[in-house]
Parts: structure tokens; sequence; C-alpha cells
């Protein structure tokens, strides 16, 4: 099989799966498959939004059409490292200390609410994410692979929540909000709910671990031109010169919308990224990674308008203007 071929399978597959988790999760296709760009891109999600929204709903049903081993993870003030990493217990039968995993040790993860868990807990989930293993009294374990983590934060609500800084948003791939359905797709999730007759849906497995990660090995055979490399480059670095702009996004910042371009390209059944796909990405992997000059914090700016603007300010490349 060659690469075209494969990435046309592997997109086909893709478009399954979303298929699967909208059967759930109604009216966000778009949000759907962001997620599902990120997980093909091999990284992770950062959903910020308002209770009740199906962020939860959205993560299990993910977990059961990928075939990944879900776990989900409520984050308390009260939380230790230790209760997502695992820890060591004495077994009387073996007379030994032996490490019993905790929730880390799945295939997707849900981090419930991670902005209400103190920062030392945050750190020890990022790590894991970052570095694929744990480290428990000198020990290291690795992760299962494929590893993925969908958090989820609440950001109406700041009493008794430890925000992430930016430096630690930097680790998540993408971040994206659902939003509310409008009253059509409200009155469908009624209706469905009204049909199946209980509050359980069920999404069919369409890919295992093995599958899954041959789809995204397939994304690593996305063409990418040198003109849209440059562009992607061209509009990360254009964060960094707004006037609103403290900091903006870093080289890593650069990688995340190509990253998640050649995943996007896949999932339409495309060989090849366009400056498209990085218009598409540019708010969702790079506006977490923008700091915004604390004087204009009361002035509503917000890194998504920076993205905004450096993407409306870069010009798309010569080569994939519309010839007239």
């Amino acid at each position: 099989m060659n690469a075209a071929e494969s990435v046309t399978e592997a997109g086909a597959r893709c478009r399954q799966v979303l298929d699967e988790v909208e059967r759930a999760v109604v009216g966000k296709r778009d949000a759907l498959s962001l997620v599902l760009t990120a997980v093909v891109a091999g990284g992770h999600v950062l959903l910020e939004d308002f209770p009740g929204l199906g962020k939860t709903l959205a993560a299990r049903s993910f977990a059961q059409a990928l075939g990944l081993p879900f776990r989900r993870a409520q984050f308390t003030p009260d939380q230790l490292p230790a209760d997502l990493t695992g820890s060591y217990v004495f077994d009387q039968t073996r007379s030994e200390f032996v490490f019993r995993p905790g929730p880390l040790f799945a295939g997707f993860l849900l981090a419930d609410e991670i902005n209400r868990t103190p920062p030392k807990t945050q750190a020890a989930l990022l790590e894991a994410m970052q570095e694929r293993q744990v480290t428990v009294e000198g020990h290291t374990h690795r992760l299962p692979r494929p590893f993925h983590v969908m958090a989820t934060a609440n950001p109406i609500e700041t009493e008794g929540t430890y925000p992430l800084p930016e430096a630690q948003l930097d680790r998540f791939l993408l971040r994206l909000r659902f939003g509310y359905p409008t009253e059509a797709e409200e009155w469908q999730i009624l209706e469905r709910r009204i049909a199946r007759r209980t509050d359980e849906i069920a999404v069919a497995q369409v890919l295992d671990t093995e599958s899954l990660m041959a789809v995204q090995q397939a994304a690593e055979d996305v063409f990418v031109h040198p003109a849209v490399g440059r562009y992607a480059v061209a509009v990360t670095a254009a964060t960094r010169e707004e006037s609103a702009t403290l900091v903006g996004a870093s080289p890593r910042g650069s990688l995340a919308p190509l990253t998640c371009a050649r995943a996007r390209a896949l999932i339409d059944g495309r060989a090849f990224v366009t400056p498209e796909d990085i218009k598409a990405l540019a708010e969702p992997a790079l506006a977490h990674r923008v700091t915004i000059r604390p004087e204009l914090w009361l002035s509503g700016v917000t890194g998504e308008q920076v993205v905004r603007g450096a993407v409306a300010r870069v010009p798309v490349p010569a080569e994939y203007l519309p010839h007239t």
C-alpha cells in the first residue's frame, strides 16, 4: 500500500469514528473533529467550557470508538499526585511492596476540572502527558501507548481553583470549547433520549490500539509543502509581534498547527496540507500559548484575537493563491 492509499484508508476510518461519536454528542462535528485531530496527531486536548455540554460524554464516546481503555479522574483540592500515578502498597501474601497503578494508566484519560486541584498534582499529570511515564519512589513506569488526555476546566467558577500557568498550558496540543447547542440540536438530544429509553448511549468500536497507532503513523505520510511550513512559522511568529502580546507562541507553537494540519488533512482524506488547514487550526493550537500584557487584562483582549490578527496579517503563500 502506498502513502496516498494509506492516508485515504486511514481518513475513512477516522470519519467512521466521528460518525459514531456524533451519535452520542449531537451537533458538535467541528469540535469533535478537533478532538480527533489532536488524537491522530498524538497530543492532548484542553476543553474549557460550561458544565453540562457533553465533555464527559465526548471523552467516553471517543474512548469506546477508538478502542482505548477509559479512566476518569475527578480533580479535587485535596488530591495528591499519588492519586493519579499510583503508589506502592505492601502485599502481605508476597511479603513485599508492589506497585498499584493509578488512573493515569489508561489509553484515554478524562482529567475532569483540572483547575480544581493544586499545582503539584497538575504537574504530575502534565509530566505524564509529556514524558509518557511516571516515577514513583525512584522507579519509572512507562504509560501505555497510545495515551491521550482530555482535560476539562470550568471557565466561570474561580473560587478554590488553581489556573494553569501559560508554560503548562503549552503542553496541550489544542484548546477548544463546545459551546451551547442550537434549539434544534437541543431538542434532538431530548428526542434521542426519549427514543433510547435509557441514559446509556452505546458507541460502536471502530478502531483498536494497533489500528489507531497505524492511523497516527499514516499522518506522517501527509505531504507538507515547504511554503505551507513557512506559512505556519510566519503565523506563529506574528503572534509575538502583536501590540497586545507580552509573550507570543514559541517554536513548539509552530509545530502544533502543522502537526494538527497533517492530521486534519488525513481525516479529510487528503495526502497534503493546505494553508486553509493552518488557518483553521491557528486559534485552537496557538491562542493558549499567547500571554496578553497585564495592563490589557481588563480590556477583554484575548489570545484568540491576537491569533486572528496574526492570521489576517500574514499573506497566504503565492503557490496557493487562486489563479484567475
